[in-house]
């Protein structure tokens, strides 16, 4: 996945560079900053004494040491002041300079902490919503795997505006989903209709129209076609387009390169090829949902799309209930969808 965002501690993280919020002197010192330096070891310290130290915004790499990634990249970034002090801009350059730097070393992977969402104050669902929306422009024309690490996550969706809807909607969904009340209003209203014309209890037949009229399931859909059954070679031979080929339609139709699909997707190269390639591909359901929501698809050819590689979304599953929230709204930013998915404690949507 080009872009993912894990708890874990960043010191054992495996990337070929990995970020260090500093302090402007590069010497080390509380939080994410001293967990790297005491990981590294004293070679760090000795090299960062070299560096000058470092401004806010700005980024500068030493070698990995004990860490065992190739680089480590400092980057100072700013103290909280209340959001009028260009405080975001300063946050944008850090991680703009750092994916930058990454880049020019050759890196392949880089994994970020939260900067300045520590001891700089910096509010935590806003510190993240400036990392994703950053790193997603970057990964517009890069293939870098990026990995946002998380060590506590703690309040930080407690503030995000979206969380609040979302979690209504889940409850709302949940709430729909077990609320039987229709069907005791269609058999009430009915029997008690029956009761009446028989002047007493609903005789046993019209006991049995009721339950036939009822909007639980179709008797159509129930009963098996008349005449003989066809062989399990006419089943296979009238089998429909896999999800490979309805997925590569679905691309040429919308106008946008694979390129362009699979970054949108946060899909990786390799396994785009490999779909692409593979007619017969059976994707995950994240995978599947990517491809989704990159395309922009409606709820109904988001069900269709799934249905090629044997999945649904239902009202009972909270992953599946989050995932419809943001297609319903038209709200197709794979990064935005990430960030609520695991808020929630859910998997990341992606390869």
């Amino acid at each position: 996945m080009p872009f993912n965002i894990i708890r874990a501690d960043i010191t054992k993280v495996s990337a070929d560079a990995i970020v260090n919020a500093a302090n402007s002197s590069l010497l080390g010192g509380g939080g994410v900053d001293g967990a790297i330096h005491r990981a590294a070891g004293p070679e760090l310290l000795k090299e960062c004494r070299t560096l000058g130290g470092c401004n806010t915004g700005e980024a500068k790499a030493t070698k990995g040491y004990g860490l065992g990634c190739r680089y480590i990249i400092h980057t100072v970034g700013p103290v909280w002041r209340g959001g009028k002090d260009g405080e975001e801009e300063l946050l944008r350059s850090c991680y703009k300079n750092s994916l930058e730097l990454a880049r020019e070393k050759g890196c392949e992977s880089i994994a970020f902490p939260l900067i300045s969402a520590g001891v700089y104050g910096y509010p935590k669902y806003q510190a993240l919503d400036v990392a994703t929306r950053t790193i997603a422009e970057f990964l517009e024309d890069s293939d870098m795997d990026v990995t946002m690490v998380i060590f506590d996550k703690g309040s930080y969706a407690a503030g995000n505006a979206l969380m609040g809807p979302i979690a209504q909607y889940i409850d709302d969904a949940y709430a729909e989903k077990n609320d039987d009340s229709r069907f005791r209003s269609f058999f009430g209203n009915r029997l008690k209709s029956a009761a009446k014309k028989s002047k007493g209890s609903a005789p046993m037949q019209e006991l049995c129209d009721i339950c036939e009229e009822a909007p639980a399931a179709s008797s159509a859909a129930m009963s098996a076609p008349a005449g003989a059954a066809p062989s399990l070679d006419a089943f296979l031979s009238a089998r429909d387009e896999g999800f490979s080929q309805c997925l590569l339609g679905l691309i040429d139709r919308s106008g946008m390169t694979d390129v362009q699909v699979y970054r949108k997707a946060n899909i990786d190269r390799k396994l785009f090829s490999k779909i692409r390639s593979d007619p017969n591909y059976r994707p995950k359901k994240q995978t599947a949902l990517a491809f989704a929501i990159a395309l922009e698809l409606s709820l109904p050819e988001t069900l269709s799309l799934l249905s090629k590689a044997g999945y649904t979304l239902s009202d009972s599953i909270k992953f599946d209930l989050i995932v419809k929230y943001f297609i319903i709204n038209r709200k197709y930013n794979i990064f935005e969808l990430n960030e609520a998915l695991f808020a929630f404690d859910q998997t990341l949507i992606g390869c």
